[in-house]
């Protein structure tokens, strides 16, 4: 395969390949990696065993397999502790996932998509898609809405430009026009909704998190079943659900969400 140029050089092409590791989410042979390698053979081996030897990676010689390694678990930690909001506003979700019975995300905004930072749950009789460390679509996820209808003007300009718009359900909205009149709608009851838009039989209600100047660290959604509960029922934890997004905007009145 044709080996794509790179402005970041060799650390800009490593990284690339750790990102294709990660993104198999289990133990991946080098043959399979280079199916979807933009690399040479000889360039992708060089970098998987560099990624290899600073510990980014993990080989398994007797299985042949190539996994994330532990130094990256140890930086995901670090990044997790100083640059997320998770760790103030985990007692906050705690409380609420205890309150209501159900799921309970945290996210952040990340180049368009949503960044799953936290996720509590009060029992195990219900499970969602989403995972600490996945990234979504913004333009179907409750959390996702909720932060796109308070950016800036001009950041949700780039924004809406980084929605694909996939109909992942037949409830997804599908077109630009469609989310920005949603949009408008969040704005005024500044919470949003996510009707089985990115996945069927899971609704959410979610709020933006809001700092010191009302400027947006994230947002908070409160998720379940549709066989457990409808979108009235989950409309009644709307006050819940708007006072844990203040405690947890309070709490970080000195911390600053990375920009």
């Amino acid at each position: 395969m044709r080996e794509k140029s790179s402005g970041d050089g060799t650390v800009g092409k490593a990284l690339s390949v750790l990102d294709m590791v990660a993104a198999f989410g289990q133990p991946v042979k080098f043959n399979q990696l280079l199916e979807q390698s933009p690399f040479p053979k000889a360039t992708l081996y060089r970098l998987l065993q560099t990624l290899v030897h600073q510990s980014m990676l993990a080989f398994d010689a007797d299985q042949g397999t190539y996994q994330v390694g532990l130094r990256v678990v140890r930086l995901a930690h670090a990044a997790w502790k100083s640059s997320s909001l998770a760790p103030l506003a985990r007692p906050f979700v705690d409380a609420l996932a205890q309150q209501t019975g159900d799921i309970v995300h945290l996210a952040q905004f990340d180049a368009g998509q949503v960044l799953y930072i936290d996720k509590r749950k009060a029992d195990d009789r219900f499970e969602t898609l989403a995972q600490v460390g996945n990234v979504a679509p913004a333009y179907c996820t409750g959390v996702g809405k909720a932060m796109l209808a308070f950016l800036p003007p001009h950041q949700l300009q780039t924004a809406l430009q980084q929605q694909a718009f996939h109909a992942f359900t037949p409830a997804t909205l599908q077109s630009t026009d469609a989310l920005l009149q949603e949009l408008s709608t969040i704005k005024a009851e500044s919470v949003a909704y996510d009707r089985e838009e990115h996945e069927v039989g899971t609704i959410s209600i979610a709020a933006p998190i809001f700092g010191h100047g009302q400027r947006l660290l994230g947002a908070i959604s409160i998720a379940t079943s549709t066989a457990r509960k409808s979108l009235g029922e989950l409309t009644a934890h709307k006050a819940e659900l708007l006072k844990t997004a203040t405690q947890i905007g309070d709490a970080a009145a000195a911390w600053h969400a990375p920009v």
